[in-house]
């Protein structure tokens, strides 16, 4: 009898120091930022074992984390603003860059996930300099850059409204490695651009001049067996040598492999 009213003693011991040990155990009250190596405890880990646990940001990566780090440290996505709008070409009358960029509005937390990009550029070309005259028409390589860019081409440099130009098709004979590993949102395009492959390039207004009706490098006036030569707009080391197959009203080509000059 004295025998089991001792154990009954020490289960009582033992659940009461358990009882105390969970109020006092967890991440609740101790959610720490980045890596905090004292914002640490003694409990169950999300891991399923008992023992030392952390609260703090580095615990996500490192699976360590108690096992209420979710819920009493949720974590706090980062917020950004919407993009600005399209900055303008960084230099005129020839292939450059133009920027938009978003801030952020709220810090992630409790979370290894940062930030997303701010800041990005697209390759761009404008045909008016600084004190608004228009650009000298110059001949040589083609510049080329996704039908995206055509979107915001609605009118011309005179206010009228755009005629729908016309369509080269071109063999792709060559490109360099680089236009392979282009990864950046407004760059991917470059990918689909393939040696052996026909492609359509669209020739509009305003890079379409308006007394030669042509592109900067269209191949109009080249032979067929002619070997010219293209540059992608957004990255120089992007480049390569076509030869014209047709001229079309329209362009045929699959989305992903028809492109516009610029």
């Amino acid at each position: 009898m004295g025998l089991l009213v001792e154990q009954n003693a020490w289960l009582f011991v033992a659940l009461l120091f358990g009882i105390n040990h969970f109020a006092e155990g967890g991440c609740s009250g101790r959610c720490c930022q980045g890596t905090d190596g004292t914002c640490v405890t003694t409990d169950w880990r999300m891991d399923r074992v008992y023992g030392t646990c952390y609260c703090d940001e580095r615990c996500i990566k490192t699976k360590d984390c108690c096992f209420d780090y979710p819920t009493a440290c949720p974590a706090q996505p980062c917020v950004t603003s919407e993009w600005s709008h399209w900055s303008g070409c960084a230099q005129p009358c020839q292939p450059s860059f133009r920027v938009r960029r978003r801030s952020i509005q709220i810090k992630p937390h409790n979370s290894d996930h940062g930030c997303p990009m701010l800041e990005e550029q697209a390759g761009c070309m404008e045909y008016q300099d600084r004190q608004g005259d228009f650009c000298a028409q110059t001949q040589g390589t083609a510049f080329i850059t996704t039908t995206e860019y055509s979107k915001g081409r609605t009118r011309d440099l005179y206010g009228a409204p755009l005629n729908t130009g016309f369509c080269m098709e071109f063999k792709l004979e060559s490109l360099t490695p680089q236009c392979m590993v282009e990864n950046r949102p407004y760059t991917r395009w470059m990918q689909y651009l393939r040696e052996g492959y026909t492609i359509c390039v669209a020739c509009q207004p305003p890079a379409m001049r308006n007394h030669s009706r042509s592109c900067q490098g269209d191949g109009t006036l080249a032979e067929r067996n002619e070997l010219l030569h293209w540059q992608a707009v957004g990255s120089p080391r992007c480049r390569g040598t076509w030869r014209k197959v047709q001229r079309q009203e329209y362009c045929s080509c699959p989305l992903v492999h028809s492109f516009i000059f610029i």
